[in-house]
């Protein structure tokens, strides 16, 4: 998968999220995905406990948006920066490894917030 790839992935979970679309969004994850935040935080083995963590067939009200994505092509991780709201608001990082134009492993690293994005980062400093 090249930069452009990773984006629309990344962006088809972001868009099945929002809209309730939780098969979509595990349509976008390997049959034997982890999905994690350390140390153990959030730990889900599998398109099977994926799908419940999504949500199955009603997932509750979520929003995800993508601020920032980079891809290494050699390696197949990619990174994100995200906004994600639920009942709470998070801001984070994701590292994910791709196999098969698909997700094995992510990765997750998140504070919660109610501070909006660009207050919650400060000042760019890119």
């Amino acid at each position: 998968m090249d930069q452009a790839g990773f984006a629309a992935l990344m962006g088809a979970i972001a868009e099945a999220w929002n809209h309730g679309e939780s098969e979509a969004a595990l349509r976008c994850f390997t049959d034997d995905a982890v999905y994690m935040e350390p140390p153990d935080s959030q730990l889900y083995l599998g398109r099977e406990e994926l799908w419940e963590f999504f949500g199955g067939d009603d997932p509750p009200p979520m929003r995800l948006d993508w601020h920032h994505l980079v891809f290494d092509e050699r390696a197949q991780i990619g990174a994100a920066e995200y906004t994600y709201e639920g009942s709470t608001r998070y801001h984070g990082i994701v590292i994910v490894k791709l196999r098969d134009d698909r997700i094995a492993s992510w990765r997750e690293y998140q504070t919660q917030s109610n501070m909006d994005w660009d207050t919650f980062t400060g000042p760019s400093r890119f």
